[in-house]
């Protein structure tokens, strides 16, 4: 894939000029492509290091991506409901949702596979049947298509708004308010590249609503409800208005003395319009054990 960019600004070094263009990307992996000769300044082959002129064009070249076989594995799902155009399932901690680089199996596309055989096919080989995605560490509620017209429906769904997302959160701090809306663009942090950050240029809208269920004192059990599906939305958000969510192995330095691996957030509920029917229909997930012992133990603390 050649994508033509045009330097907006005098001095600004060619690899940080590419992390602004491709977000998704990180700085590592751009100096690669960049020594690989698969950027060009004016035409001309550049070191990372190379201080743009504005207006100077710059031609970048994404390498095909070496081909990842997927294959069908018998991995146990919980599956809350199936027909024959979707499959809802409450994903466990730990489980990553598709393969990806280093990642090839294990995953819940191996087991998707394995248990379905008729997954749509609009995210290719990779993401069959995903149209919207949870964390690794992220359990609870996840929907997946079985055909390219259940796809589609999902994911305008989604897109627009009509289907319902709400989590489960166990977060630092005691939190002054009920309830609360916490709006910020979300993109790339801009010096660790593995994190996302609220940011001021080239991120995405992101609102997340919260509720407040429970009180700990020094901890809150809340519920969230995003308005929008940003990569680590709710754990930014969280983070930036001063809680952080327990036990996050990204955004939150706060150690704890609970047991559990990686965040404590849940995908409770997933609320939509069955693709072929038009039935409004909700799916829960129960909290999982590791977040319940959380729970026992801060309302045993409280007595």
């Amino acid at each position: 894939m050649n994508n033509l960019f045009e330097a907006d600004k005098d001095g600004e070094r060619l690899d940080v000029f590419l992390v602004r263009q491709e977000p998704e990307l990180s700085r590592a992996h751009i100096q690669k492509i960049i020594a690989a000769g698969d950027v060009l300044v004016d035409g001309k082959v550049r070191k990372a290091n190379f201080k743009l002129r504005a207006g100077a064009s710059v031609s970048f070249t994404m390498p095909e991506a070496a081909p990842i076989e997927v294959k069908p594995e018998d991995i146990p799902l919980d599956i809350l409901y199936e027909d024959g155009d979707i499959i809802v399932v409450n994903k466990a901690r730990g489980m990553v949702v598709h393969p990806a680089a280093g990642v090839s199996s294990g995953t819940l596309v191996n087991a998707l596979l394995y248990h379905c055989h008729d997954l749509s096919g609009i995210n290719g080989e990779i993401r069959p049947g995903i149209v919207h995605r949870l964390d690794k560490d992220t359990s609870g509620v996840m929907v997946a298509a079985k055909n390219d017209r259940a796809h589609l429906d999902l994911a305008e769904q989604i897109s627009t708004k009509s289907a319902h997302r709400s989590y489960l959160a166990v977060v630092h701090g005691n939190i002054k308010e009920e309830a609360g809306i916490i709006k910020g663009d979300i993109g790339r942090h801009p010096t660790d590249r593995k994190r996302m950050a609220i940011v001021q240029d080239n991120g995405k809208p992101a609102v997340t609503h919260f509720k407040v269920l429970e009180r700990f004192g020094d901890y809150t059990l809340v519920e969230c409800r995003l308005e929008t599906g940003r990569t680590h939305q709710i754990r930014v958000h969280m983070t930036s208005i001063g809680h952080p969510l327990v036990n996050d192995p990204k955004y939150g330095s706060r150690k704890t003395p609970f047991g559990i691996k990686g965040q404590a957030l849940h995908s409770r509920q997933l609320v939509l319009k069955h693709p072929a029917t038009g039935e409004e229909m909700t799916f829960e997930a129960p909290l999982p054990e590791d977040m319940e012992k959380i729970l026992a133990a801060l309302r045993n603390r409280r007595k």
